[in-house]
């Protein structure tokens, strides 16, 4: 018998050496149909009518179909939008579970289950064939010889420094990948790439979306992209244009590439919203296959979504087959594919329930129960846009979290306002203050001033405002409150004074970033004073805006990749910075956590802490192992010069001067406990205490 009743225990599409197992979830359909297209994609040769359903799910084995075989569903139900089902037969669907996707969304008004041009979706049924114009799963041969040598890092959480990078855009334009690689897969792991990482000192490379994702309708007649890839469409299949082909083999190559050299792989994930938008959107997945179980209706009216996201629906984990999907794609990423850790956008959104955020949610406790994502980083971007969505410090133990509260205290001290050195100094020790209960340690927080949503380092310090005309929607997207400062131009400046303060400005961001407790996570191109010409949302500009520009590599001055190395090497020397272990004060047996001193090296007191517009602020790290070195950092955000003494400890003559961002060539100096320096205008120094 060529078509079996095969099982219903593995989701997706399964060759075993002999057939393929299909099984699709859908709780409300009544027919599923299996289609069998030839190898370009464009001609359908066959319907197959699933046989068996168990358990909500539909399946058959096929004994003669093998890998390479494109293939999609035809899913039957009623279309009754106002009770939350949308099927219409007549559109042919991507498997929720495709490993592999051939082609590209080609649009057109076939991909919507209604009459497009109707005041309601729910009052036409549109009956056209959009087959021609949407991808097709590919039954893929998921073994991969990895060899010997691949090893996965596994970095301590304490030792972790995070460089944030989009697959295209990081080697697009580098003269040093070899063309055929730049902005693909292959171009991470290129000889050039890897020596550049070294260089930095950076131990994770985390890549933005690479789930299968499809550009909006809109921005395509806009002739832009969503260039970063926040509209996941397959939360199984590597995104084919990021490489040339077999992206799956390609990506896994890229991986055991990154691990050989030493370097930890994470991905960014979009589990909460799916390319299908709002009630008005396409039908080309989710939708089609089963709507009330896939997506969070509105209670009254289930014609439309519960939208947490701001993308017009979101994904419901509360569903146990929902719920099901994501831990198996988040499987299959560490498995298959020797992922090392995750960022999850819009993290809130996976642990809502009923009555909104919830600590003890079904997906929280899948995750911290699964003995595979046990030995990943898990990182929440903590908050929707719902409801209760900021939950920044709410998240489990077993999680760290983006700080948001850091990047906007240390923007706005470094931008110049004052009496902040309260937060500015919980922020720098890991920020007790949001995280340290039930048990979380200071890798909770992840530090950041940039990342890819918002200004890059160098916009930061070079606009006031933001600048996104190119976007299409007037400016009006993108946050309008980015605690910016121009130093006195906006934009673009020959002005040496003013190119020299935004240099050491941005030294002092980095410089913090790497002596702050917590994990540290830099922005690619930040090092090269990459500029995206003031936009602060160019998630759909696949072009010189998006892309990393590297004309400053090596140029003196803006490269600041040999400070980043610098910087990375100090924190590697210090274990305080990457303590395990929260921050106390002055201890029985003289010993300390942290000192926190005015200029003339005292304790702080009260009143100190409220001087007003205080922009100086100095503390000492104590040494975790006995005869470890101390470390004392100085803060000025001042624009005047800030005298001040070294401290006086037992034990310590010697204080050795180990940066200032006012210091071009960083030169090391020796001054005896208790000498009077001088902190320049706008700068960060530390020191090391020896005997």
């Amino acid at each position: 018998m060529r078509l079996s009743a095969g099982t219903f225990s593995r989701l997706g599409a399964s060759w075993d050496g002999r057939g393929t197992n299909f099984a699709l979830f859908s709780a409300n359909a009544r027919k599923v149909e299996l289609c069998l297209f030839d190898n370009q994609g464009r001609r359908e040769l066959e319907r197959i009518e699933l046989p068996e359903c168990d358990e909500d799910v539909w399946h058959g084995y096929l004994n003669d179909v093998s890998p390479g075989q494109l293939y999609g569903y035809r899913v039957y139900g009623p279309y009754e939008p106002e009770h939350g089902h949308r099927f219409n037969a007549n559109k042919l669907l991507l498997d929720p579970y495709a490993k592999r996707v051939a082609g590209r969304l080609v649009w057109s008004d076939a991909h919507f289950a209604y009459r497009t041009g109707s005041a309601r979706e729910d009052l036409s049924f549109d009956r056209r064939d959009n087959a021609r114009g949407m991808p097709k799963a590919v039954v893929v041969d998921e073994n991969f010889n990895w060899g010997r040598r691949e090893i996965r890092p596994n970095i301590r959480w304490e030792d972790t420094i995070i460089y944030e990078a989009h697959v295209k855009g990081l080697t697009h334009k580098r003269e040093d990948v070899p063309p055929n690689l730049r902005g693909t897969f292959g171009g991470l792991s290129s000889p050039a790439m890897i020596q550049h990482l070294k260089r930095l000192g950076v131990t994770s490379i985390e890549l933005l979306p690479i789930h299968g994702f499809v550009d909006d309708r809109i921005l395509v007649e806009r002739k832009l992209s969503n260039y970063w890839g926040y509209n996941t469409l397959s939360f199984f299949a590597p995104e084919p244009r990021y490489a040339q082909d077999n992206p799956l083999d390609i990506f896994r190559t890229t991986v055991a590439r990154l691990h050989d050299a030493g370097f930890e792989v994470m991905l960014d994930v979009v589990y909460n919203h799916t390319a299908e938008g709002n009630h008005m959107g396409p039908t080309l997945s989710f939708r089609g296959i089963d709507n009330a179980s896939y997506y969070w209706l509105m209670k009254d009216n289930p014609r439309y979504y519960d939208d947490f996201t701001g993308t017009g629906s979101s994904v419901n984990l509360t569903h146990p087959r929902v719920l099901q999907m994501v831990m198996d794609s988040l499987r299959y990423w560490v498995e298959v594919c020797h992922v090392d850790g995750f960022r999850f956008d819009l993290a809130t959104t996976l642990a809502r329930g009923p009555n909104g955020f919830e600590r003890n949610s079904g997906f929280f406790t899948a995750v911290r129960q699964d003995p595979v994502l046990a030995s990943v980083k898990l990182v929440a971007e903590p908050w929707d846009l719902g409801l209760g969505g900021y939950q920044v410090g709410a998240f489990p133990s077993q999680w760290s979290e983006w700080n948001d509260r850091y990047r906007t205290a240390m923007r706005r001290y470094w931008s110049g306002e004052g009496s902040l050195i309260g937060e500015v100094s919980s922020r720098m020790t890991g920020s007790s203050d949001l995280f340290n209960h039930d048990g979380r340690t200071p890798r909770a927080s992840v530090n950041h001033i940039t990342v890819h949503d918002g200004f890059t380092l160098q916009d930061l310090f070079s606009y006031n405002e933001k600048h996104n005309e190119a976007n299409g929607e007037d400016n009006r997207d993108g946050s309008s409150e980015n605690q910016s400062n121009n130093c006195g131009h906006e934009g673009p400046t020959d002005d040496l004074a003013i190119v020299a303060l935004r240099r050491q400005l941005r030294k002092n961001q980095l410089a913090c970033l790497l002596l702050a407790q917590g994990v540290p996570l830099i922005l690619a191109g930040d090092e090269v004073a990459n500029s995206q010409l003031g936009n602060n949302n160019a998630y759909c500009q696949d072009n010189e805006i998006g892309w990393v520009g590297w004309e400053a590599l090596g140029r003196e001055g803006d490269d600041l990749t040999e400070f980043i190395g610098h910087m990375t090497r100090l924190r590697r020397r210090f274990s305080q910075l990457r303590s395990h272990r929260w921050l106390d004060g002055r201890r029985a047996d003289g010993s300390y956590g942290v000192l926190w001193l005015t200029p003339a090296a005292e304790d702080m007191k009260q009143e100190d802490w409220n001087f007003p517009e205080s922009r100086f602020l100095s503390y000492v790290l104590g040494p975790v192992e006995k005869g470890g070195e101390p470390i004392f950092v100085v803060l000025n955000a001042a624009p005047e010069e800030i005298a001040f003494k070294l401290p006086k400890l037992p034990e310590y003559k010697l204080w050795r001067q180990l940066l200032n961002t006012a210091d071009v060539r960083q030169q090391v100096r020796n001054s005896a406990s208790g000498d009077e320096a001088k902190a320049p205008p706008r700068s960060v120094l530390a020191f090391a205490g020896s005997a």
